[in-house]
């Protein structure tokens, strides 16, 4: 085809105004139109900016009761003209939908299987028992194999790994279920149309996760460096507590039809998916990371340094460095000790300096049979009033005080099995409520975490703050905050070792907060033009965009914002149902020259007290959407004109 024939870049741009986002590599824009006639000009990706949507209102109940999408993805290119794409929601399934086995059959999306891989029945309708299913889809990994294997591709084969953190209600809607179910995790085989970037789902698998004990609520996820799918333990039972621990007795009988069986020391950890050509997936738990309420670890790209999240109340900063790149198998544990000059405000001057205390050194190997022979007992005593006997040390772990012993010989059997204790006992910063999502900015060396909420072990004079640990803020702010992280090499350990790694966090600064109000009148409590209650994190280094969703109690709706680093620009790119949480977040900037973002949510409907004003209008219409409140959507963003609309139960 001759020159004078081609299409002209102008139509080329407005066919890809259909397609899914915008490959973002530095000759992306020349590429994409070469391979739709164009491209004459050869513009390339400059930068990436959203245009930000409104927050749903009653004015549109049906927005509020649904992903809404209404933002924009704009691309700077290099001869100084602007693409911009319309964003949508496209869900590759509602939780409880049948999808495909890859077998020629169909496989329940979410549904809970116990440790011989049967699935776990749903009987509290007498007549109408069925297998459980999440509504609370959570971490996903979008990734490639080499060489995949899968039947039914006509494009290319991508696949994602989702990982469903618990159920909210059993069928009868009274039964709480929450932590009482092991938490299942599926291998997505999806065809990538490589004309437009559409992902379809062609196959469905349920992991195996037999060989390690079972999942105990999975909450956030990350694709580590080389490849595989970090997934996350949150909320580890407290050993000492076991006996009177409905919830991990009820979990214990679901897996394995026995209320006592389920060892707690074999939860809290740091499982590892490796997905198969096949479209199937192996998982492994890795012990020695440190038993904590691990949330979205975020592995640095020398292949062996993580940065953990640890979502519970007097929660710290940890980080593993491994032995060996791209094995988490064996390494050494650090907690953080936070220096002077600790604040949530975005212009304090200056930031608090971050040491690190080494906990122990371990392999997962050692750390699994330490679990699987000890007793809570065996490791340390621990007494809940002051025994007047300085043998004894005094801490603060998950808000109340304790005193602890360490018995001789089990320092390392604290440290991986009893890390929120042992850490304490260091002198470990343990200060921290709720540190969720952890994500790092390669180019500027800089990782971010998100806190929840500061509160309770944050605040001077609260009960569960520690005086002098370094965390200590004056007053409470529910709405969280992001925090950035400085990192850097040539790090020692408190007690003047070595830390082998050229990413460990050496500051501490907030870059974002939330700001708590008055319930305005759709009964939102913080500030509905600003991020509240962040949970995941990703970072786009391409897009140089930050990726945050909420895990809110002060908005209706919770949201999914995207932060641009440079321009400082906060920008609402979806509303999450009413009620649900927005997780799954993992952004990822190229795939077979595609970029997606990946985004789920959970428990849509689940009303609190700040919904009073919208609940009776939107119930009717989240039951409609999402199976009477029991399911809950599994997507991406797409760069599709027009909304995918749920199909009703």
């Amino acid at each position: 085809m001759s020159h004078t024939t081609m299409p002209t870049r102008r139509k080329a741009l407005q066919f890809l105004a259909g397609v899914p986002l915008l490959p973002l590599g530095a000759g992306a824009s020349a590429s994409l139109l070469a391979a739709c006639g164009g491209g004459d000009d050869g513009a390339s990706y400059v930068s990436a900016s959203f245009t930000s949507m409104p927050a749903p209102t009653l004015a549109n109940p049906a927005a509020m009761a649904t992903t809404t999408v209404g933002s924009s993805l704009n691309i700077q290119l290099s001869d100084g003209s602007v693409q911009t794409y319309q964003l949508a929601y496209q869900p590759f399934f509602v939780t409880g939908d049948r999808v495909p086995d890859g077998q020629g059959g169909t496989i329940l999306s979410g549904g809970y299987y116990d440790i011989h891989n049967q699935p776990i029945i749903d009987r509290t309708v007498p007549g109408s028992e069925r297998p459980y299913f999440s509504d609370a889809p959570d971490g996903t990994s979008l990734l490639t194999v080499a060489n995949p294997t899968v039947a039914g591709i006509k494009g290319k084969a991508v696949f994602a790994v989702v990982q469903f953190e618990y159920t909210t209600w059993a069928q009868d809607g009274k039964t709480d279920m929450y932590g009482k179910l092991p938490s299942p995790i599926a291998v997505l085989t999806l065809d990538q149309d490589q004309a437009t970037g559409k992902l379809s789902l062609v196959k469905y698998h349920n992991v195996d996760t037999s060989k390690v004990h079972g999942l105990w609520i999975t909450c956030g996820a990350s694709l580590s460096p080389w490849g595989t799918h970090l997934s996350s333990e949150e909320y580890e039972p407290d050993a000492f507590g076991i006996a009177s621990n409905t919830m991990f007795q009820a979990y214990s009988q679901n897996l394995y039809g026995d209320a006592t069986r389920a060892n707690p020391y074999h939860y809290g950890h740091m499982p590892e998916v490796t997905v198969n050509p096949d479209g199937t997936g192996s998982i492994k738990k890795h012990f020695c990371m440190g038993r904590i309420s691990h949330e979205l670890v975020q592995v640095m790209p020398d292949n062996r340094t993580a940065l953990m999240g640890d979502d519970a109340t007097n929660s710290a900063y940890f980080v593993f460095v491994a032995d060996r790149e791209k094995d988490l198998s064996s390494g050494t544990l650090y907690a953080a000790k936070v220096g002077v000059g600790f604040s949530i405000d975005p212009a304090a001057t200056g930031a608090a300096a971050l040491t690190w205390i080494k906990l122990g050194s371990a392999t997962s190997a050692e750390i699994e049979q330490l679990a699987n022979t000890l007793k809570p007992t065996d490791i340390m005593t621990v007494v809940k009033a002051d025994p007047n006997d300085a043998s004894f040390t005094k801490i603060v772990a998950n808000g109340k005080t304790e005193w602890i012993k360490i018995h001789p010989g089990m320092d390392k059997a604290a440290a991986f099995l009893e890390t929120h204790r042992y850490a304490a006992y260091r002198g470990a910063s343990m200060g921290f409520s709720k540190m969720e999502g952890t994500t790092v900015n390669i180019r500027d060396k800089v990782a971010y975490s998100a806190l929840q909420n500061c509160q309770d072990s944050m605040v001077a004079g609260n009960a569960a703050n520690v005086p002098g640990n370094g965390v200590s803020i004056p007053k409470t702010l529910k709405a969280g905050a992001v925090m950035a992280l400085n990192l850097r090499g040539g790090q020692k350990d408190t007690a003047g070792g070595a830390i082998h790694s050229d990413w460990m966090p050496v500051d501490l600064k907030a870059l974002l907060v939330g700001e708590d109000i008055a319930a305005d009148a759709l009964g939102n409590t913080a500030n509905p033009h600003k991020v509240a209650n962040p949970d995941n994190l990703k970072f786009s280094e391409k897009m140089r965009t930050l990726f945050i969703g909420e895990d809110s109690g002060q908005h209706v709706n919770n949201f999914l914002w995207a932060y641009h680093i440079d321009t400082k620009q906060l920008s609402r790119i979806m509303s999450i149902p009413a009620g649900g949480e927005s997780t799954g977040l993992h952004a990822v900037d190229e795939i077979n020259g595609w970029t997606y973002i990946m985004s789920n949510f959970q428990h849509a409907g689940d009303w609190g007290s700040i919904h009073k004003v919208v609940k009776d209008t939107l119930d009717p219409l989240i039951k409609a959407n999402y199976r009477d409140k029991a399911g809950a959507a599994v997507g991406y963003l797409t760069g599709t004109p027009t909304q995918m609309k749920l199909g009703k139960a």
